[in-house]
Formats: C-alpha cells, structure tokens, sequence
C-alpha cells in the first residue's frame, strides 16, 4: 500500500512503499490539442520524476524504488507535470485531466482536477484539516496570551511586555514574548490586530481561460522591453521547450510603476493538420511556475507570471464569502457593500504602506495614461474641426463656382437658342409662354394685387428695422470716459461748423457789397450814355 499525495488516476499495479510521487502510477488519455491519442502509462517515481524542462517531450517508464527519491528518469519531462510513456509518435501535450480508476490512499477518491495535482488534497485525509485546526488554535491562544496575559517575568513587568506586545501587533512586526517554554509569537501584517490594512476595489479580469493570456512581470523598462521584444520570445519559445509546433505571441506591453513592465503573452500550438489552438492560461501558468522554469525565467528578469483569466461564479462567491487573512469580517462586510459595481469590481485587501504605495503608484500611472489618452482625443478633435472647417470652406467656394457654371451654362444654352431660332418666326409655344410671362407680370404689377402686399410687406419690413434699431440704441450703455470723448469731439465739431458759419456770412456780405458795387456802376454808365 503506498500514501499517495497526488490525485492522479491509480490501477490495480500499485508501487509498495511510502511515496511522494505526486502522480501515482496512472494510465490517461493523451487527448490534448489532438496530437497523441496512444495510451499512457506511468509508475510513481517519487521526487526523481521532475527533471528536465522540455516542454511537452515524452519520457520513458521509472519502475518504484521504495519512497521515490533513488529514482531517475530517463527522459524528459513531458507535458506539464506528469512523467509518461508515450505510444504515440508524435509529440504529446498531455492536458488530460486524469479521473480515479482505483482506490485511492489515504487521500484517495476525490476526482483529480488538475495535471496530476489533488484538489482534494488534505480532505480528510491524516494531514488534512483535522492536524491543522488544532495547530490554528494553538497559534490564536498563543497570540491572546501573548497580548493579554505574558507569564514571562511573572511580575509587575508582564504588563508592559503586553503592551509593548500589543503595540508590535498593532504595526504588524516584531515578536510576542509570552512564556519561557513556549516560542515567541511572529507579529505579521496579516494578524487579526494589525491596525494598517485598508480594502479598495480592482476590475474583475474578464478574458476566458482559453484565451491564454499570461502577464509577465519584468523589472525592465517599457523602452527597453519592446526594443528586445524579438530576443524575449526567443526565449521564452526556447524554455517552452524548443518546440516547432509552439509560438509565443505578445498581446500588449504596458509600463508598470518603479521602472517595470507588464507583457502579456500567449501560446499557439499548431497540429500537423492545419488547425491551432492557443494553450490555456491556467496550464502555462502552471508550467512557468515550476521551479526549474521559473529560475530560468528571472535570469530573463521576470519577477512573477499571472493569469488574466475571469472567475466562475463559485470562485467569485466563495472570495467573497471568506475574508482574507487578517482582515475583519465586518470590514470585508462593509467593503462589499460599498462596491460601487459588484458586475464589474471585486474587493481586494491592502495590507501595510508598501501595498497603499503600490497601490497609489499603479493608480498614478493610470492617471497619466488616461491623461495621455485624453490629450489625443483632443488633438485628434482639434484637428477635426480644422479639417471640418475647411471642408466647409470648400462645400461653400465649389457651391458658388457651381453657381457660377450654371449661369455660364444657361448664358451658353440661350445664346446657342436664339442662333438656332434665328431667321425663324415664333413657334406656338413660344408665344404661350410669352402669354403667361405677360400675365404674371400683370398680376404683379396689379396695384390692389401682389404689388401692393409687397409694398406693404416691405414698409413693415423697414418698421421693425427701425424700432429693432431705437430698441438697440435704448440699450446700448457707452463708457463714461467714451462718452466724455464723444462730447469734445462733438464740440470741436460744433464750434468748427460755427467758425464755417460765420466765413461764410462774412462772405456773403462780401458778395452783396460787390453786387452793390456792380449796380451802381451800370447806372453811372447808363446816365452818361443818355
């Protein structure tokens, strides 16, 4: 009989011996991304089962050795945690979830969920949540006694180590000495007496786990990152493996605060018939978290990989049904009913300065890109309205050249017209239209007809100018100083005319006594005469 910790699928060949070999033997399906449809079989091997990174290679058949860790592998690891054997020639991804197909061990039958991992690990089992439980209690005696009642000097001292003790809780840090017998306690952030935790709100992702999507961390800058885009999915394609029939592709790259980057990636396997596919989102990521692939992805500078994928509405309803270590569940209470958008947001806890500074920077940096965004939109309406502008500029130049082409044309047809009737006499039609020409322009020039009500139309029409414009000069209001202005101009103009005025009566007197002068001189010269 052997304890198995993992969820694989287990036959009736069981290895003897306490093992940890996470898969156990198993026999699967090779159902994923239709290359390999051969049968699989595999013995537990233990720990010597995880050793090399090949990305979906298959790997030959280890028998048990005892509690798995003399045992080597003679092959490569294939696909994402499982040691297997492979009848098929082509290579083999291995997606499949496994299902029991035997009794299990201690932790036995409880369907595996993942590639080779239990969802039920610990359920029930002898290491499960029973051995845990009473080690949680432990830790919260401890805490309280630590806070409330030390026994470590057994004086009047004890008091302020419980303060002091207290104090250490509250800021999150520091250790809670109790008791000679008993370990100190370790003040964390996340103890249920830290007073520095807030609860804000960050979008629910909203990409499917078959969109594969994987965000990747690096602390390079966002210049840099796109400048050695290329190199990085070289990379990143050669810790996959190497494999011909996978592609890394880039979604986006976004700059993070503190001189970071966020690449978002994803894997296409393309099968021998034509078809492709892109690899879940949860399966990359459970292969870049493995420890071998993960050293190789920091000497690249990625600092950690997440997943972008929604979550089911179970997943969603027990987040928030169970509250985050070290928060209060009436703060979490509260922090959901607070939810401006239950759709769309999700509460998240942030623990201590560093998480509120992180917070700030991500929410500093969105305000920039907002503010980005929103200075192109108005660059970019600026210039619509310019070239608006200008597209009205020429609708209304092209409608008078149009205007004008039309009577270029009409001048054209009616010169061509009177050419073509020339030498002819008038035809019947010409002289109805000529008849009903004279008609309407006798009925307009009718007094008690249209020409009357057009004059009296046009006699209203000068009326309401000249109230419109008594009205606006009512309401005008000039300056004081203007009007002032107005008042010695008008002045000047008055004793001018005045000064013209009296030139001209000085002038006229002057005429009359010429006139005078002149006809008394014809009657001197008409007396000698005579």
């Amino acid at each position: 009989m052997a304890f198995n910790f993992g969820g694989g699928t287990t036959n009736t060949a069981s290895s003897s011996g306490f093992s940890f070999g996470s898969f156990g033997a198993k026999t699967t399906a090779s159902t994923a991304f239709g290359f390999g449809t051969g049968t699989t079989t595999t013995a537990s091997s233990g720990f010597g089962s995880l050793s090399a990174p090949a990305f979906g290679a298959a790997t030959t058949t280890t028998p048990s050795t005892g509690f798995g860790f003399g045992a080597t592998n003679t092959g490569t690891f294939g696909g994402f945690g499982t040691t297997t054997t492979s009848a098929s020639a082509a290579p083999s991804f291995n997606f499949s979830n496994p299902t029991n197909t035997g009794a299990g061990g201690l932790f036995g039958n409880t369907q595996n969920k993942g590639f080779g991992f239990s969802s039920g690990l610990g359920t029930g089992g002898l290491f499960g949540q029973q051995a845990q439980a009473p080690a949680q209690s432990n830790q919260l005696i401890n805490t309280a006694s630590a806070l409330s009642a030390p026994t470590l000097l057994n004086d009047e001292r004890d008091a302020i180590l419980a303060k002091w003790n207290q104090l250490q809780a509250f800021w999150g840090t520091g250790k809670g000495y109790f008791n000679n017998n008993i370990p100190p306690v370790d003040f964390t952030q996340e103890n249920p007496f830290c007073r520095f935790k807030a609860v804000g709100f960050s979008c629910i992702p909203s990409s499917k786990d078959e969109d594969g999507l994987l965000a990747l961390a690096l602390n390079k800058k966002e210049v840099d990152v796109r400048s050695q885009q290329q190199q990085l999915v070289e990379s990143l394609h050669k810790i996959l493996g190497g494999n011909p029939t996978l592609a890394v592709n880039v979604e986006g790259v976004k700059a993070l605060p503190d001189d970071q980057t966020e690449v978002m990636i994803y894997v296409v396997e393309r099968s021998p018939n034509g078809t492709s596919k892109r690899v879940p989102a949860s399966t990359l990521f459970n292969y870049m978290e493995q420890a071998n692939v993960k050293n190789q992805l920091q000497q690249l500078g990625v600092m950690m990989s997440v997943t972008r994928t929604a979550l089911s509405h179970a997943q969603l309803k027990q987040l928030l049904q169970n509250p985050p270590a070290g928060v209060d569940p009436i703060i979490w209470e509260q922090a959901k009913v607070d939810n401006p958008d239950p759709e769309k947001l999700i509460p998240v806890p942030m623990v201590g300065f560093k998480e509120l500074l992180h917070r700030l920077k991500i929410q500093e940096q969105m305000t920039k890109q907002h503010q980005t965004r929103v200075d192109i939109i108005a660059t970019d309406i600026s210039e619509l309205q310019k070239n608006q502008a200008t597209t009205v500029a020429k609708i209304a130049q092209y409608k008078r050249k149009l205007m004008d082409l039309s009577h270029r044309v009409l001048q054209v047809l009616i010169r061509q017209e009177i050419q073509s009737k020339s030498g002819y006499a008038i035809q019947v039609d010409e002289e109805h239209l000529r008849v009903q020409l004279d008609t309407i322009q006798s009925e307009l020039n009718a007094p008690t007809q249209f020409k009357g009500r057009l004059n009296e139309l046009m006699s209203q029409i000068r009326m309401q100018n000249h109230y419109g414009a008594v009205r606006a000069e009512e309401r005008y209001i000039v300056d004081t100083d203007l009007l002032r202005e107005i008042k010695q101009h008008l002045k000047q103009q008055q004793e001018g005319l005045s000064h013209l005025i009296s030139v001209i009566k000085d002038d006229m007197e002057d005429i009359k006594i010429i006139e005078q002068g002149l006809h008394d001189g014809v009657h001197v010269r008409a007396g000698k005469l005579s």
